[in-house]
Formats: C-alpha cells, structure tokens, sequence
C-alpha cells in the first residue's frame, strides 16, 4: 500500500500542471494533499473524483485559503473532519481516514509567521495534535500523521541553519515539539531511512531556491510508537507542480 502526502499550493492550479497525469502513472493508494485552497463547489467531476480514487475534502471557511484533502482507492471505514476546535478545524487543518490495519491523518499544521505572529495559535495546534494523536492511539491501532508540518525539526532539515534560526517553521518552540513528539516514541518514518543531509520537500520560488536545492524539509510522515509495518519511505524532488514536493510511504 503506498501512500502519498503532498502540499499542492493550490488544487485547482495543479491539475492544470499535471497532477492527473502523475496520479494516472504513479498510482498511488491514499493521497492526502495540503493548502487546497477552494471548496468542493469550485472543483468539476474530474477534480472530486478521479479515474479510480473516491475523496473527501475539508476547506477553510476563509476562501482561497488552507484546506485539506483526501483521495483513496480504498473507502476507508471512517473519515473524520478536524481535531474537534473550531480555531484550526474552521481553517481546514486535517482530516483523519481510518482503514483496517491503521488510522492516517492529513494536516495543515500552521505557519507561525514572520516575527512568530501566530506562534502561540500554532503551539495550541501543535499540543492538540499531540493529544488527539494519542488518544486515537488508544483505540488500539497505529496512527500515521503526514502532512506540512511546516517545521524544519533539525539543522540538516534545512539548507541554511544559521541564517534562518529566527525564520518561522525554524523556532526553538516549534522544533521542540517535535523533539518532545520523538522523546516520546513517535517516529519521523523518513529520516529514519535516509540520514543524509540536502534532502528538502519544500522551495521558495525565489532566487531558484528549488534548482539551487536551497529547501527545508518541513513534509512528514510521523508513526505513533506502535508503528511496526515494515515500510519504505521517500521524496520525489523532482516532481513539479507546487513549491513542495511529494513524499511517499510504502507499506511492506
């Protein structure tokens, strides 16, 4: 089972810059996808349902703005909306699908700014996620996270450490949740397979940031610590489309 998480930068912008055709080829099995930006009124049959794949969506109240989505060839047994706080769920921050062997949540996790204007909005996030994860954890099966985490967790995550130690997405406090999340179990599934450095999922558009391979790596799949299917977990930086790129787990 292969799953895909990816921040589009926009839905309805990527399937004119060829994400049908890259879903058609690589097919994978559950694509959950960040910063929609539009509600399912604004998408035609093609774009809610493509060839082989059901969906469920989660927009912001706010148009043109965050959101979340989900594309399945497996109906999953359930989806749930949000973490249950209308602050994040009325920006469409996640959505949770739980299948037979796992539960996967899809997140938006928060910019928290220039100069940490929405830090302490993303610090209340971030606790609430860690909670919620927890807790559905106690139902008795793994839990995935993927998403934007929109954190760079260490100096190797990011090309210039130094330069961006005060850059949103680069905090102390944010980097010391996922630390916290590690301490407590919690898995980063990509680092542990591939420790090498200059590995990013996100680019500026400036200054051929992405040509120049001047990223961070803020796109994750998180494992709770019961998480024990043997994987395989990947980028592919060179898929276009969005100032991200998408990142992959194969289940074994």
């Amino acid at each position: 089972m292969r799953l895909v998480t990816w921040n589009v930068n926009g839905l309805r912008a990527i399937f004119k810059k060829g994400f049908p055709e890259w879903l058609q080829v690589h097919q994978p099995d559950v694509v959950a996808l960040q910063e929609i930006k539009c509600s399912p009124a604004q998408l035609d049959e093609t774009q809610t349902h493509p060839a082989g794949y059901q969906s469920w969506f989660f927009p912001a109240a706010k148009a043109g703005y965050s959101g979340v989505a989900l594309y399945s060839k497996q109906a999953p047994l359930q989806v749930l909306h949000g973490l249950g706080e209308d602050d994040f769920d009325s920006e469409g921050r996640s959505l949770t699908a739980e299948f037979p062997d796992f539960y996967l949540i899809g997140a938006y996790f928060p910019n928290s700014q220039g100069g940490g204007r929405r830090l302490e909005f993303k610090l209340r996030f971030l606790d609430l996620m860690q909670l919620y994860v927890e807790r559905l954890a106690q139902r008795g099966k793994p839990v995935l996270v993927c998403g934007d985490f929109n954190i760079a967790h260490q100096d190797i995550d990011i090309h210039d450490p130094r330069g961006n130690r005060n850059q949103a997405g680069f905090l102390p406090e944010e980097r010391e949740w996922m630390t916290r999340m590690l301490e407590r179990g919690h898995q980063d599934l990509f680092r542990q397979q591939n420790p090498e450095p200059e590995q990013y999922t996100w680019w500026s558009y400036l200054n051929f940031a992405r040509k120049r391979n001047k990223g961070w790596r803020i796109d994750y799949f998180m494992g709770t610590p019961s998480f024990q299917i043997p994987y395989r977990c990947r980028h592919y930086p060179e898929i276009e489309g969005s100032d991200h790129c998408p990142v992959e787990l194969e289940l074994l």
